[in-house]
């Protein structure tokens, strides 16, 4: 790393206001050449809008950029890419029916053929181990799939400093590791990286530097090796960080959630079909499902939801209902509750307002429907609930979801489903892209409404949420689950090394821990 004489990028009194909101009040601090500088906050505190003035998206009202010593005015991301920087997006700007060799080559503003580019495309898989098959439509992809698509395109330009937004949401530990080995090789040949992640513990392992932002403003900057991940996270919110309260007496009731013999082929030639799924959720329990994205995790989530009927109807039981053939309407009226991990477009309607989105699911639970009517003020009414109850950062229940964050969008899904009080609920990705705080919050909210009595199954990449609310759990491998743990008898490496398929046979778990362990 630099000695900090020479900055790669330095911001000085960078101010930035929308209607009603100021995103960036007099934010200064600087990178320099080869340093992985970490850029943290809540959301809603003012980071996303900062990269999109460094990448070119927006302009500042004031304040300057310099770039390698040299005032810039950056005009758009072309002229952002022009001048070495590289950018991967929480959120994916990827044609759903392009393929990736597609999508990667309208994101080039060089010209430059098909075969070329995939040679180049193959070369930078094969250098930093990425699984990518370029000739694969983005519509087949898993959400981890999509992410690698971005990953690619950003390193194809060779940049001089790489904006990496939440790159390892959906990675397991030891790509997580594979990641962080290519930054660091990033770093050394001089690379700047301006990091942003929830997990602080990634931070700590990570990066050289951190700027903190709460509310727009700088309000720390630290050496993140020598802080922890509870302090930068107290820094964020400015406050204590509570622990995830869980009863140690708590027991579970009878089996409210049960699928026997789960089978689904996938509906595209790439996807994952299930092969024999079975598990079983008790009242009071906490079901965590891990496996690395593209296992059949997403086809797991259609059919327990109902967006994709299975041909026994006893495969999925709710309370002893079989609900298998039902759809996704009708497994509401059983009691079950569902958040996809794709929140925009799939758990929420971008257009519609928050008010509107709260209609298309908890209509009938939340009897928002008199009549054959809508009632809207009842639904605007919940609507204010969840916002308050999340504490959603919008304008209000009338505000379209697309004017949220992703963070607190997913507060607001979550809220949603979560404050209909569902006799089951089932979630994929539940803190994908929000902060310590509200992750911790939504982490709590879960263990709430499992100890009045809901089950609950959270699919998610992220090992160290589901060791810490999750009472049992299995591990997703091509398509196939393996059998039930209870938490805390396998590490999370070796967990891990089940995410990625190490041994071929997810129910080796045994070969791991020394024990075999019952459904």
């Amino acid at each position: 790393m630099s000695d900090g004489t020479t900055r790669r990028l330095d911001l000085k009194g960078i101010t930035k206001a929308f209607p009603g909101v100021l995103a960036n009040d007099d934010v200064s601090f600087s990178v320099a050449p080869g340093e992985i500088h970490a850029l943290l906050g809540e959301n809603g505190a003012g980071k996303s809008t900062l990269v999109k003035m460094i990448y070119g998206i927006m302009q500042p009202d004031a304040g300057e950029i310099r770039f390698d010593g040299e005032l810039v005015h950056v005009a758009s991301p072309k002229a952002a890419r022009a001048m070495g920087v590289g950018m991967v997006f929480q959120h994916f700007s990827l044609f759903e029916p392009m393929t990736v060799l597609e999508n990667i080559a309208l994101g080039l503003d060089e010209a430059i053929s098909y075969a070329d580019l995939e040679a180049r495309i193959r070369q930078v898989l094969k250098t930093y181990n990425l699984s990518l098959d370029p000739h694969r439509t983005v519509a087949t992809l898993s959400v981890g799939e999509r992410q690698r698509i971005e990953i690619v395109r950003a390193l194809l330009l060779e940049p001089r400093l790489l904006i990496m937004d939440e790159p390892t949401s959906v990675l397991t530990p030891q790509e997580v590791a594979q990641l962080f080995d290519t930054l660091r090789a990033l770093a050394a040949r001089g690379c700047s990286i301006l990091y942003i992640s929830h997990k602080l513990h990634e931070i700590v392992e990570l990066c050289h530097s951190a700027t903190i932002l709460r509310g727009g403003r700088v309000v720390a900057e630290c050496d993140p090796r020598a802080e922890s991940s509870r302090s930068m996270a107290e820094m964020m919110i400015g406050g204590a960080l509570k622990e995830i309260e869980k009863a140690a007496d708590r027991s579970f009731g009878v089996e409210r959630f049960i699928v026997g013999g789960l089978s689904l082929e996938a509906d595209d030639a790439f996807g994952t079909s299930l092969k024999d799924i079975s598990f079983s959720v008790r009242a009071g329990e906490i079901f965590g499902v891990a496996g690395v994205a593209g296992n059949g995790q997403n086809e797991l989530m259609l059919a327990l939801s109902g967006e994709r009927s299975v041909e026994s109807a006893g495969a999925i039981c709710i309370d002893g209902n079989p609900v298998g053939t039902l759809d996704a309407e009708k497994r509401r009226r059983y009691g079950l509750c569902a958040v996809p991990e794709e929140r925009n477009g799939h758990g929420a309607v971008p257009g519609f307002s928050l008010s509107d989105n709260a209609i298309l699911t908890a209509r009938t639970r939340k009897n928002m429907v008199r009549l054959g009517v809508i009632d809207a003020g009842v639904a605007e009414s919940y609507t204010n609930e969840v916002i308050g109850g999340f504490a959603v950062k919008t304008t209000g229940a009338k505000a379209p979801a697309s004017s949220l964050s992703g963070g607190n969008l997913q507060k607001f899904i979550m809220g949603r489903e979560i404050m209909q009080a569902p006799d089951v609920l089932v979630v994929s990705q539940p803190t994908w892209g929000v902060d310590a705080g509200a992750a911790a919050a939504i982490h709590q909210e879960l263990v709430d409404l499992a100890a009045r009595g809901s089950a609950i199954v959270v699919i998610s990449q992220d090992l160290d949420e589901l060791m810490a609310i999750s009472d049992t759990m299995a591990v997703m491998n091509e398509g196939k689950l393996s059998r039930t743990l209870a938490v805390g008898e396998a590490s999370v490496d070796e967990i891990g090394l089940l995410m990625g398929g190490v041994h071929g046979d997810p129910d080796a778990t045994a070969d791991y821990t020394g024990a075999t362990h019952a459904a």
